[in-house]
Parts: structure tokens; C-alpha cells; sequence
């Protein structure tokens, strides 16, 4: 198929580069300029594993093109849009550049189609918004000839950063929602040999999905945490008490979210987090749970923060080992231990970041945008691999992933990511 993707962050550029894998033809469009001439260049615009191998593979083979502009769609199959729907002030989502992308698409597709061109959305937005939103946009500039040349689709995705490329060929479940709940051609198509369950259903059962699997997952780490904090202060051993409750495979589900550790952030939880509030206070659904989420994380953030300052003396020399909301990436966005570090610092210790992951010259977006907010000085705390093993510090903060990977001789690691 040919495929033209709207918005290549870390959703649209990774699943731009698997799609080329299985030979469809891509042509990805962002906005950002920067970013389109790195991926014409060969190079990714995020850190994500495997995704710079297969866009090496993709460009010798020319299966996929980045472009600023709204290209032809006249021979275009699929077009998957991807962009960004960041938290407003009231924790709704704000939809603006879907609603921008979808009028682009609307003014450029032809009303005369021999078949309709498929519209995928997959960034995350509230039940009702396709009827609510995205059909009277095409209605309104296609009118009666709307069904003869779009079919829309919602069409929610489940990677994790880190593991996208592997999410993508391997998802728990596919999930499409049409505008009758009956299948698509089209992405039957881009399913094609994926082995998972699928759901077709209405736009609203599918929209609401990717809410409740991220609401509960931030319920799930909020759970582990507030658990993980009384085995902390009573001397319980946190790991003996996750061993045995994961061991249960028939009451106590995943283990990978229940595992007492570090505080959810990302581009994803806390953001749908608030906006399920959000939908939850308009309908008065009184979700007295859901609504104490953020408030657990961040109470969780603050133990921790005071859990290592307890452990310092005054002005004490600090290695934060990863500062990404997860190893192996240089996601920002409200990433735990960036607020950790904006306190240490705020509290006269003397900071210093290793996270091989991270280049202030690549951030860019909203990523940039929360990096520089939050932590300005975020350029001169970062130091190399040399200077993190040099030391001496008096106290090392950092995930398993990192922190195992360095050569810190004696000095004591507070693991931010899981205790003891």
C-alpha cells in the first residue's frame, strides 16, 4: 500500500519505519523541517531502538520520504494521523492539531475517488470526537460525497517507548473502530500477519480504550508504590513482597506495572490521566480513585526526593544516572526524575546527569519545550561516561539500566526506578 503519516514523533516515525519493513510505501509529514531533512538523511528524530536500522533498510529500498508539505493523495491507500494532543490547563486534551491536520486532509483529498481514502487516527482523544469532530470537518468541506472519498477509522496504538519496534510487530491486541463496527479492507491490510486478538468496534468503545489500559496502568504503578512506601519505612523488604504477589497468576494480573519503584510519567499516563478526569468530573461520575492518581505520583515523587536528600550531607555531590522518564530514550516529558533533580538543586546539592540517551541539540517540541521549563539548565548538568565513573560522589541516583552499565566502584546507588 502507499501510506502517508501526519506527525513523526515517536508514534508516527516508528510506525512509519515498520510499515516500510513490510514493504508498504510511506511518506511522512511533519511540520518541523529539522526533523524532516534528519530523516531523509538517514537519521531518526527520536532514540528508540531498531527504528534506525530500518530506516537505513527503508531509504535504500524507497520506501519512505519526510516532507513539510500535504502531499498528493490521489494514489494514497492509508493516511495514519499521528500528531500530538497535549494536556490543556483543565487536563482536557487539546485538539487543535488534529483538527488542523484533518482539514488539511480534507482540502486535499478528491471527492471523485474510485475508492475512499482511509483516514487512521491514532492519537489519543475522548470518546465522541470522531462524530463530534473529525466527520463535520470532512462534511463540511466534502458534503454529501464524504463516504465516497474518506473512510474513517480510530485506530489506538499500545507501544512502549523502548519496546516500540517490538509493540508494533507484536501488540497485546488490535483494536478499529468504524462508523458501523464492521471490518476494513484497508486495515485488515496493515494488520495483515500480526498475531494478536482484534476488536472491531463502534469509534466510541475504541477511542475510550487507550483511557482505560494508560489510566490503569498509572493505577497499577500508583498501587505498587503506595505499597512499596509502608515495606520502605517498616523494613520490608519491597522485593520479597512483589515476588510473591506477581507468583499469582490467577488473581494479581501483570507483573510489569506492579513492580514498586519509580513514579509514572511520559508523554502518555499523566496526560490521559487528566483528561479521563476531566471526562469524569463533566459527567459527575464522582471517580474519587482515579482522580487521586496524580496526587499519589506526586506524593510518591516527593518520598523519594526527601529519601535521597536524607542520605546526603550539606551541598553533597550528586550523579543522577538517566534522567528520561525511561532508559534507552531521551523522552523528558514529565519524567520523575527531572522534578527529582529540579529539587536536589533547588535544595543546594550539586548536581551532575549522565544519560547517554540525551543531547540537548536533539531535543525538540514538546520535549524541549518541558526540558527547558522545568530543568533550564539541563545543558550544563549532563556529563559523559568518563566523568560518571571518575567521580567521587557521594550519592548515585539512577535506574538498574544505567547505573549496571557503569563502573561506579563503592559508591552507594539509590535506585530510582525500584527499591530493595
Amino acid at each position: 500500500m502507499k501510506i502517508t503519516i501526519f506527525g513523526l514523533g515517536y508514534v508516527g516515525f516508528t510506525a512509519a519505519c515498520c510499515l516500510t519493513r513490510e514493504g508498504h510505501e510511506v511518506i511522512g509529514v511533519d511540520v518541523n523541517a529539522d526533523k524532516v531533512s534528519e530523516i531523509n538523511a538517514g537519521q531518526p528524530p527520536i532514540k528508540e531502538p531498531k527504528v534506525a536500522e530500518l530506516l537505513t533498510e527503508a531509504l535504500a529500498k524507497n520506501l519512505i520520504r519526510a516532507t513539510v508539505e500535504i502531499p498528493d493523495l490521489s494514489d494514497v491507500d492509508l493516511a495514519i494521523v499521528c500528531v500530538g494532543t497535549p494536556s490543556s490547563t483543565d487536563g482536557s486534551h487539546n485538539m487543535n492539531f488534529v483538527a488542523e491536520v484533518t482539514r488539511q486532509i480534507a482540502k486535499a483529498v478528491s471527492p471523485d475517488r474510485a475508492r475512499p481514502l482511509t483516514v487512521a487516527y491514532r492519537s489519543t482523544f475522548r470518546p465522541g470526537t470522531v462524530r463530534q469532530l473529525i466527520e463535520p470537518i470532512f462534511h463540511s468541506y466534502l458534503g454529501d460525497r464524504t463516504g465516497q472519498a474518506i473512510e474513517i477509522v480510530y485506530n489506538p496504538e499500545f507501544l512502549r517507548e523502548a519496546s516500540a519496534v517490538d509493540d508494533f510487530f507484536n501488540p497485546p491486541k488490535i483494536v478499529v473502530g468504524t462508523a458501523d463496527g464492521n471490518r476494513s479492507a484497508v486495515m485488515d491490510e496493515m494488520h495483515e500477519g500480526l498475531d494478536a486478538p482484534v476488536f472491531y468496534t463502534a469509534f466510541e468503545e475504541a477511542e475510550i480504550t487507550k483511557f482505560v489500559d494508560n489510566t490503569w496502568h498509572a493505577t497499577k504503578v500508583a498501587f505498587a508504590n503506595e505499597v512499596g512506601r509502608i515495606c520502605h519505612s517498616m523494613g520490608v523488604s519491597a522485593k520479597t513482597m512483589h515476588e510473591i504477589f506477581v507468583s499469582d497468576t490467577k488473581l494479581n494480573i501483570s507483573a510489569y506495572y506492579t513492580r514498586p519503584g519509580g513514579a509514572f510519567g511520559g508523554s502518555c499516563l499523566p496526560k490521559d490521566v487528566r483528561a479521563l478526569q476531566h471526562i469524569a468530573g463533566e459527567v459527575g461520575a464522582h471517580t474519587h480513585l482515579i482522580d487521586s492518581l496524580l496526587h499519589t505520583n506526586q506524593a510518591h515523587k516527593t518520598y523519594q526526593a526527601q529519601d535521597i536528600m536524607a542520605r546526603l550531607p550539606e551541598g553533597g555531590r550528586v550523579l543522577m544516572a538517566g534522567l528520561a522518564f525511561k532508559a534507552g530514550t531521551d523522552d523528558l516529558r514529565e519524567s520523575p526524575n527531572v522534578d527529582i533533580a529540579r529539587r536536589l538543586l533547588q535544595a543546594g546539592y550539586q548536581l551532575s546527569v549522565y544519560d547517554p540517551a540525551i543531547k540537548p541539540a536533539d531535543l525538540r517540541g514538546q520535549n524541549l519545550g518541558y526540558a527547558f521549563t522545568h530543568l533550564p539548565n539541563v545543558g550544563s548538568l549532563l556529563v559523559d561516561r568518563a566523568t560518571a565513573e571518575a567521580g567521587p560522589w557521594d550519592l548515585v541516583v539512577g535506574s538498574n539500566r544505567i547505573v549496571n552499565d557503569l563502573n561506579l566502584g563503592d559508591a552507594e546507588v539509590v535506585r530510582t526506578y525500584e527499591y530493595d
